[in-house]
């Protein structure tokens, strides 16, 4: 088992304060946004075996089979199939989307046919691979996933009592749901973005307001003001109207599937998906939107947020069931004096301690402690027995 030294990415819309209290380390006055662990190329974790600190994917591709198990590179190939990332959102993310496994296939090959650089800003796939994910909080999590009900959309659009959103609450109204939102979107997404920006203003204004009334969408209103007031003028404030909003408690998840629109918006969790970059943005965002493919993409259809909470085994480990195996992520909540944990070791493991401290014992008795905030990789192959006094994430595969 290997401590993992890990880097936090400082994109714009991150925390000044959540990533640094949660390492205990003193905040810079920037943002941070994102610890990444794992062994994406772009931001790779390391190690140090005794030979001086090796990027994670490294060590994965000169010995694929003894880092991740014969099963895991059967399934997956010899590279980590997920990566793990501790998030902290202190302003609303780009509203977006990711595409299934064929779509994502398909859009690369035919990007690299047409040669695109993979770094150019109007590059849809960065890879061949699909990008669903989960969120679980730490903290209060706010955020956007799939699309209301068109009637329960409707009547939040209505209720702004802004005459130019009267159209099309008045289609959420009148056409079948899938045909109703596919409708709306592309008519927000394509409005004239002089005219967009004057209904933009007048929802925000009309938002403000009602959120500090008690009416049955002010919590609601209250997100989408506080989205609005990021990102003046952006069709994207509209398109979020569309969508559910939801706020979990600690310890509450949010998983995500292909075609499914979502942003978050303000919070610190864990967040866990498989290796891939591959998004197509609606709005709330200066980066590249590509409507016609994104509306080939997005899945309309009304879903319910879906929150989800763990399952506890008889061995304690809580599970966040998911329907797909990339990535399969549970956590420990461990006390004084209850027996170990015994982690199974046929898959690769990235462990995770985010309260207290929690103590990884090897099968030859090698021990490493992890504080709050640190990481640990368990190759394949490992056994290791969890214990301590603290909260403890494993992320995994199914293989």
């Amino acid at each position: 088992m290997d401590r993992l030294t890990n880097t936090v990415r400082p994109y714009a819309w991150g925390s000044t304060t959540a990533i640094p209290e949660l390492l205990g380390t003193e905040p810079t006055g920037e943002p941070q946004a994102e610890l990444w662990m794992g062994a994406h190329p772009g931001t790779p974790s390391r190690i140090d075996r005794g030979s001086g600190p090796a990027a994670l994917n490294d060590v994965i591709d000169a010995a694929p089979s003894a880092e991740l198990g014969a099963p895991a590179v059967a399934r997956f190939g010899p590279r980590l199939a997920f990566l793990l990332k501790v998030l902290a959102a202190g302003s609303p993310l780009s509203l977006q989307v990711h595409p299934d496994l064929a779509q994502a296939q398909a859009g690369f090959a035919d990007e690299e046919a047409r040669g695109i650089p993979v770094d150019a800003p109007h590059r849809n796939y960065k890879d061949a691979n699909h990008k669903p994910e989960m969120i679980v909080a730490l903290a209060p999590f706010d955020g956007l996933c799939g699309f209301r009900h068109p009637a329960e959309a409707a009547a939040l659009l209505a209720g702004l009592g802004v005459d130019s959103l009267k159209p099309y609450a008045d289609i959420l109204h009148a056409r079948p749901e899938s045909a109703a939102l596919r409708e709306v979107l592309t008519a927000v997404l394509t409005a004239d973005r002089e005219t967009m920006a004057g209904t933009v203003t007048a929802a925000t204004e009309a938002a403000t307001r009602l959120a500090a009334e008690d009416g049955p969408h002010a919590a609601a209103y209250a997100a989408y003001a506080s989205i609005a007031h990021g990102y003046p003028g952006d069709p994207g404030v509209i398109a979020a109207m569309l969508l559910n909003y939801v706020r979990l408690q600690p310890g509450e998840a949010l998983y995500l599937g292909a075609g499914v629109p979502h942003a978050y918006i303000a919070g610190l969790g864990v967040e866990i998906m498989a290796n891939s970059d591959n998004v197509l943005r609606c709005g709330l965002t200066p980066k590249h939107i590509d409507v016609p493919e994104l509306l080939r993409i997005v899945r309309f259809e009304a879903t319910d947020p879906g929150v989800l909470r763990p399952e506890t085994s008889a061995e304690g480990e809580e599970l966040y069931e998911t329907p797909i195996d990339e990535f399969r992520l549970s956590r420990y909540i461990l006390a004084p004096g209850t027996g170990p944990r015994l982690l199974a070791d046929r898959t690769p493991q990235i462990l995770l301690c985010t309260e207290g401290s929690v103590r990884l014992q090897s099968a030859d008795g090698s021990e490493l402690l992890l504080a709050r905030g640190e990481s640990a990789f368990v190759p394949a192959g490992e056994q290791v027995r969890l214990t301590g006094d603290g909260t403890a994430f494993r992320a995994t595969v199914v293989a």
